[in-house]
């Protein structure tokens, strides 16, 4: 070979491997001090207070999800009317003011339906970059949710599952999704852990990028669960794996994080300063409910945030429960929403922000007015 072929292809070689390592993800042990720095970008001191309220006093608004298009910020989100859960959307364009848009997981009428009065559906696949897109990203020109279902009628009630739907189209006006016929994980599956051998809830759906699990694919989710009686135990966040998006196994001897008592719940994962930060809420490890973080450098292995709570009850629209986590940081801004229950336990959906927005002029209807 030629010397100059001989050191083009040693250019060339050079090149690929210093772009591979530039495209690694870097790893930070998990210090105190990196704990700190976490908790400083993502604090939230400002409640502007609610941005989404039921019209009546008959249906309550649950689980906020945030996604960006084209500038217009989206909201998928649950209602629960009595029945069971449904799925729905909104629009903004400042991430302040919302537009209820319509359904996009609604109940079935069809009995041998296993999800027919249960379909609460999250956003997967989401760029997990902080302070970036915030784009619901497609995977075999697909558009997934994960969502917990059921077929018993009443708050959360039943055997519920997890299940796995999709839109050929990114859902930004009303469309139902299409789900796949079975549930991908359940509390009755012959390999179900105890601890999620009672109830599944909220998961959420990102891409290993390294593989470090193995697989192309991790879900968490909290559920409950006990190795004695099934269904009085506590709720816990653990994972399951997928190379195919439709095909999950439950992943690991035991959960990511575990309070033993109350509930360690609803996930959510960004990538924060070159850090996987899970967001998630607490109840009833302390008083009342809360929103809390953990932090990990192999989205297998995390460890929880000891200080403050980022969001708790402080307001008259949050007395009872301020939970369940969804944030963002757009123009230099974070936005924590979160689920707010006030004293009559009406249902909403507020935010706190980073920088001092002022004060929404929302409030939940009076519980006197007729409906």
């Amino acid at each position: 070979m030629p010397l100059k072929k001989f050191i083009q292809l040693g250019i060339i070689l050079i090149y690929a491997l210093t772009s591979s390592c530039d495209s690694a993800l870097k790893k930070r042990e998990i210090t105190e001090a990196v704990m700190q720095e976490i908790y400083e970008e993502v604090k939230t001191p400002f409640k502007y207070g609610l941005v989404m309220v039921p019209e009546d006093n008959s249906y309550k608004m649950d689980c906020p999800s945030v996604f960006q298009k084209d500038g217009v910020w989206y909201m998928t989100y649950l209602i629960y009317d009595g029945r069971g859960y449904e799925t729905w959307l909104a629009k903004s364009d400042d991430l302040l003011n919302w537009k209820h848009l319509g359904k996009i997981m609604s109940f079935s009428d069809d009995t041998t339906q296993w999800d027919m009065n249960q379909k609460a559906g999250y956003i997967a696949l989401q760029d997990p970059t902080w302070d970036g897109t915030y784009a619901w990203q497609p995977y075999n020109n697909k558009y997934w949710m994960s969502y917990f279902g059921g077929d018993s009628q009443g708050y959360e009630a039943g055997l519920l599952s997890l299940g796995m739907a999709y839109s050929t189209e990114l859902p930004t006006k009303s469309r139902e999704f299409h789900r796949l016929e079975k549930p991908i994980l359940s509390p009755k599956d012959q390999d179900a852990r105890w601890w999620d051998n009672s109830v599944m809830y909220k998961s959420t759906v990102i891409r290993d990028p390294e593989r470090e699990s193995g697989h192309n694919f991790i879900m968490y989710y909290n559920a409950r669960g006990d190795s004695i009686n099934p269904g009085r135990g506590a709720e816990r966040i653990a994972m399951a794996v997928s190379d195919d998006m439709k095909h999950w196994e439950r992943f690991g001897d035991a959960p990511l994080l575990n309070h033993h008592t109350g509930i360690t719940g609803d996930p959510y994962i960004q990538r924060i300063n070159n850090t996987w930060v899970m967001f998630y809420f607490g109840a009833f490890w302390k008083d009342g409910a809360f929103n809390r973080f953990a932090v990990s450098n192999d989205l297998l292995n995390w460890k929880e945030w000891k200080g403050d709570d980022l969001i708790a009850s402080s307001e008259p629209y949050d007395e009872v429960f301020a939970h369940k986590s969804f944030v963002v940081k757009h123009d230099g801004i974070v936005y924590h929403f979160y689920c707010a229950v006030n004293e009559p336990f009406q249902r909403g959906i507020a935010v706190a922000t980073s920088k001092d927005l002022g004060k929404s002029k929302l409030h939940f209807v009076n519980p006197e007015e007729k409906q």
